[in-house]
C-alpha cells in the first residue's frame, strides 16, 4: 500500500540545510497496523507529512496504492488525499461551532455530496465509534476520548484506504487511550491500513510493528509476535 525508496527531505534554516530524512526506505502492507516511534528531531513528524501529502520530498520515490506520489500540484495531491487517506491528530481538530454530526460531515462537503447524503454517512459512521446519541453536541460537551471518536468517524468518512494517526492517544488518559486502540485496531480488522506516530510504547505494542526512526534514518523495524 505504502512504498517509500530512498526518501530525503531537507529545510532551509538560514543559509543552512537542515537534512531530516536520509534516504529512508519503507515498506507498508495493505491491511497493517504500524507504528512509528523515535525521539524528538528523529523525522516522525517529517515522514508523516510526506505520507500525508502535506509536503513533498527532495529524493526518491513514493509510492501510494500504485501510483507515484512524486512532484503533485496542490490541487492533484488533495484529489489523493481526498480518495485515499484519512487523518487522526492528538488534538483532535474538530470545529466548535459545529456538532459532532456536522463534524464528521465535513470531508464529504468538499466532495460535493449532498446534504442529505452527508449527514446520512456521517450517523453511520458515529453509530461505527459507538456516539449516535451525542450527534447534536458540540465539541465542549463532549470528553476528550469522545472528541477522538469524532475526529475518527470524520476521518473514515470519505472511506479511506489509509488512516495516518499523529499521536491519538497524546491527549488521553490511560483508559481512554485504550478504548481509542482498540477502536483503531478494530477498524484495521476490517481492512483499512493504519499508521500511528506514538511515543508510547504500549500504544506501539498493539501495532503489528513498531518503526523506530533514529536522526532521520530507520534505525529498527520490529514485528511484534
Amino acid at each position: 500500500m505504502i512504498k517509500l525508496s530512498s526518501i530525503e527531505k531537507s529545510y532551509k534554516t538560514g543559509s543552512q540545510q537542515l537534512k531530516v530524512l536520509k534516504g529512508l526506505h519503507c515498506h507498508v502492507r495493505e491491511g497493517e497496523m504500524v507504528a512509528i516511534m523515535g525521539s524528538s528531531g528523529s523525522g516522525k513528524s517529517t515522514l508523516l507529512n510526506i505520507l500525508g501529502l502535506l509536503d513533498g520530498f527532495d529524493e526518491g520515490e513514493y509510492v501510494l496504492a500504485g501510483e507515484s506520489m512524486a512532484d503533485l500540484s496542490e490541487r492533484v495531491a488533495a484529489k489523493y488525499r481526498s480518495r485515499f487517506l484519512g487523518f487522526v491528530f492528538q488534538s483532535f481538530n474538530l470545529i466548535g461551532f459545529k456538532t459532532a454530526m456536522e463534524n464528521v460531515a465535513l470531508p464529504l462537503y468538499y466532495q460535493g455530496v449532498s446534504r442529505k447524503e452527508r449527514n446520512v454517512r456521517a450517523m453511520e459512521f458515529l453509530e461505527k465509534v459507538g456516539l449516535t446519541d451525542w450527534a447534536e453536541h458540540l465539541p465542549n460537551q463532549l470528553s476528550g476520548g469522545q472528541k477522538q471518536r469524532v475526529a475518527i468517524a470524520r476521518a473514515l468518512v470519505g472511506k479511506p484506504r489509509v488512516i495516518l494517526a499523529d499521536e491519538p492517544t497524546g491527549a488521553l488518559d490511560s483508559k481512554t487511550s485504550r478504548e481509542v486502540m482498540t477502536l483503531l485496531r478494530d477498524l484495521n480488522g476490517e481492512g483499512i491500513t493504519m499508521v500511528v506516530v506514538t511515543h508510547e510504547h504500549d500504544i506501539a505494542e498493539l501495532c503489528d510493528r513498531i518503526i523506530n526512526l533514529h536522526d532521520g534514518q530507520i534505525l529498527t523495524d520490529t514485528v511484534n509476535v
